[in-house]
């Protein structure tokens, strides 16, 4: 008798890109993302846009500048002319849309400057691809947070999922949900093949120390003492960077338009426990080097996401907590005193390191005159 079960569904085509965009290059997890593109898929036309604010360096990105497929500019996505003339002559067919302020602690204090860089330039460019024309840009990935869903229930055992409801609780979370509707609005209203990620904690080499755990390792480098906001029994999720790189490869070339997805892991660490496996990596006494702080005007006290979808498309964690923090730790040893300069601010309990370098005219930033 014949089987009845149904086939399995066909794979997904592979997209493959032809040149691409990435925004806010020069920072974080958009440079790991650029030298992995670079190295991996040398047929690409690599194009990195940045306007290298306090959190940025062109250092970040030396493996891609050595590659003849590689390209970067110094200019900000919230200049209208200078993004729409980008789209046009590099035949840009990709974008993938990282630039961001992203510092919570940032974003309680200087709010309306978010909403500037991550919701009016997110504008910005989404309009330029609307002009570029149809069908010119073929893929835009939006890359988004966990924070977006707001507080995770702390007796939850299944994490939100991409359809939850976003609830986001803090200036800096609330301006990356509006990027996001307007991400929708566009895609909805003009056809933009947009893909959303929402992606936990990262940390690895390279993160300006402003996040939490190269605070805490260039801190414990200098014999403490390591500011625990609270009672440091925040919960968050933490990838390593090399991973996340992956999960935008399988992102960009697997993921279907429409969709959001979750980069994630299930595996959570206390704020308090990191502080304390930091100062056992260098010898401190937690209870001597840890100091509780005043905590923010309001400190999720859980973001727990599902994975699965991502999961199904081929990607997972490969890198162990262990493993990444000591390659973390290693790197800030060898280049967290040089890398940026001085960055004693970065490094107080609550940081205020909005201070952009004001090397081009900002005030194209709320110029939406493509014509």
């Amino acid at each position: 008798m014949a089987s009845t079960s149904a086939a399995p569904a066909p794979a997904p085509e592979k997209y493959v890109p032809k040149s691409i965009l990435i925004t806010g290059a020069a920072g974080f997890i958009a440079s790991h993302v650029a030298n992995r593109l670079v190295r991996d898929h040398p047929s690409y036309r690599v194009l990195a846009l940045d306007k290298l604010d306090y959190c940025a360096s062109l250092s970040n990105l030396a493996p891609a500048l050595a590659s003849p497929n590689f390209r970067f500019v110094r200019g900000d996505v919230a200049s209208a002319d200078l993004v729409l003339h980008l789209l046009l002559g590099e035949r840009v067919d990709t974008v993938m849309h990282f630039a961001a302020q992203t510092h919570v602690d940032n974003s309680f204090g200087n709010s309306l400057e978010f909403t500037k860089n991550n919701v009016i330039a997110t504008h910005v460019l989404l309009e330029a691809c609307r002009r570029a024309g149809p069908g010119a840009v073929r893929r835009f990935v939006h890359v988004s947070t966990d924070e977006v869903y707001g507080e995770t229930d702390s007796d939850a055992a299944v994490g939100n999922h991409e359809a939850s409801q976003l609830l986001p609780t803090n200036p800096y979370s609330a301006t990356k949900a509006a990027a996001e509707m307007l991400v929708m609005a566009y895609a909805r209203s003009y056809g933009l093949p947009a893909i959303t990620t929402r992606g936990n904690n990262v940390y690895g080499p390279q993160q300006f120390p402003e996040k939490l755990v190269p605070k805490f390792i260039l801190l414990a480098m200098r014999g403490g003492p390591l500011p625990v906001h609270g009672d440091g029994s925040h919960a968050r999720s933490y990838l390593y960077c090399e991973d996340v790189a992956e999960a935008f490869d399988v992102v960009l070339h697997r993921g279907q338009i429409g969709s959001v997805y979750n980069i994630g892991t299930t595996r959570e660490r206390r704020v308090i426990d990191v502080a304390r496996h930091i100062c056992g990596m260098f010898g401190l006494n937690p209870a001597e080097a840890i100091r509780t702080v005043s905590d923010r005007p309001f400190n999720d006290h859980r973001y727990f996401i599902d994975d699965q979808k991502l999961k199904a498309l081929g990607w997972s964690e490969r890198t162990p907590w262990e493993v990444g923090i000591k390659k973390t730790a290693d790197w800030y040893i060898k280049h967290g005193n040089e890398w940026w300069g001085d960055v004693s601010g970065a490094l107080l309990p609550h940081p205020r390191m909005l201070t952009p370098q004001q090397s081009f005219d900002s005030a194209s930033m709320t110029n939406f005159d493509f014509n």
